[in-house]
């Protein structure tokens, strides 16, 4: 009878601990979901807005120079509004703080539809904010809760946000037209963001973060809020400033010029090939298809500049690529619209070169830290700055030339950014 009993609590415990082990991977596999939802809702307000640029403009009697500023908002916040993420994610915990950037996103692309020119330029200062807590938080996710399996879930979630970004300017068009106009089409997003959100909570309710209990993910939390705070040095030696660096000017120039170019991109391409005569579904989908070209190219390249070096050669070659596109975009834009935008689309790649370009270039990870606040920080305020001039400058000549040689300057200067961030040298 001992026996018996026994062998019939060996097989309760074993029992127990299959279904706690099964519990535990659907818990994993229910957070992963969630990230890959939170970061596709990362692209889709900034591309979704090129598409119907000029629909939104009639309508709202709004200028170029108000085009200009709409453009500029997300950018503008990427690099004001990211820095409340770290203090944010200490306050609230790394979850509830992530799960607050997806509730202020999805407000913003309520409000940025509902009134007025002001009130569409304030929503989306408020949507871009909530993408610019998010953009921070959700890496930290995937090293905290992922960390035996940081290299797949980074590339996981980069592809998300790609294909975010590329749903945003293919399907707006459709969406407007089956929604009877531009906000219908803008506003739709907002049900994607309170997907995301409604999962989110789901995948981290009771404290549970990755399979780890409250109190464990409290403490994660706390030592990951730490981890990207703007002071951080990795425990590594005392973090330095670098603005009197050269080099470090160097790598901010190059992460702020491809971020300028990347944003002109993103909110003027389609109106630019609308203008040209391409219809705005296909406008919409040749801008898909720009941020897609990214993809392959990110996960690829970066890999080989790691083990071989050529960070110069890679980054001046599709410099290159991005010039010869704009170059045909400015020319002859109705001539072959999708051969432009297949080389604009790869010209943007260079995003992962910039990415890589700060971790070359310090040795430690305090100046890892250093360099990243100073040339994303600065970068993306370039990166902001760049869609209101476009757009002023096409106010002020009525004509795509300037503002397009504008952006051809640009990418030049990033051709040569990139060159020379690519010596081997260190801050």
């Amino acid at each position: 009878m001992a026996r018996s009993t026994d062998d019939s609590l060996d097989t309760l415990d074993s029992t127990a601990r299959s279904a706690t082990g099964r519990a535990a991977v659907a818990g994993a596999g229910l957070l992963a979901v969630a990230v890959v939802l939170a970061a596709m809702n990362l692209r889709p307000s900034v591309t979704s807005v090129g598409a119907i640029l000029d629909e939104a403009q009639h309508a709202l009697g709004a200028s170029d120079t108000w085009a200009g500023a709409l453009t500029t908002m997300p950018g503008l916040c990427f690099s004001i509004a990211g820095f409340g993420a770290p203090w944010l994610a200490r306050r609230l915990g790394l979850a509830p703080a992530l799960g607050l950037a997806l509730a202020v996103l999805a407000a913003g692309l309520v409000v940025r539809v509902v009134n007025g020119p002001f009130v569409v330029l304030a929503g989306t200062l408020v949507a871009s904010a909530g993408i610019a807590l998010a953009n921070v938080l959700i890496p930290v996710v995937v090293k905290t809760s992922f960390a035996a399996r940081v290299g797949l879930m980074t590339g996981v979630y980069t592809a998300a946000l790609q294909t975010g970004g590329a749903l945003g300017s293919s399907l707006t068009p459709p969406l407007s037209d089956a929604t009877g106009g531009w906000r219908g089409g803008l506003g739709a997003w907002a049900g994607l963001a309170v997907l995301a959100l409604v999962l989110w909570f789901a995948a981290t309710r009771g404290g549970v973060v990755g399979g780890k209990r409250s109190a464990a993910a409290d403490s994660g939390e706390q030592d990951a809020a730490e981890s990207v705070e703007p002071d951080a040095g990795g425990g590594q030696g005392e973090r330095r400033s670098l603005l009197r660096n050269r080099l470090a000017w160097i790598v901010t120039g190059f992460f702020g010029t491809q971020a300028c170019f990347a944003y002109i991109m993103m909110g003027w391409m389609p109106q630019v090939l609308i203008d040209a005569g391409v219809s705005r579904t296909s406008a919409g989908l040749m801008m898909g298809l720009v941020s897609l070209l990214g993809l392959p190219v990110s996960l690829l390249i970066p890999p080989l500049v790691g083990a071989r070096g050529g960070l110069g050669f890679w980054s001046v070659g599709l410099g290159v690529l991005g010039v010869s596109g704009l170059t045909g975009l400015t020319v002859a834009p109705a001539a072959a619209p999708l051969l432009w935008s297949v080389l604009i689309g790869l010209g943007m790649a260079v995003f992962s070169l910039a990415l890589s370009a700060i971790t070359m270039r310090a040795r430690t990870a305090a100046d890892t830290a250093s360099l990243s606040g100073m040339a994303q920080g600065l970068g993306y305020l370039l990166g902001a700055l760049g869609p209101f001039l476009f757009g002023f400058l096409r106010d002020v000549t009525g004509d795509w030339t300037v503002p397009m040689t504008m952006v051809i300057g640009v990418v030049v200067a990033q051709l040569a950014f990139g060159w020379y961030a690519g010596k081997p040298r260190y801050v």
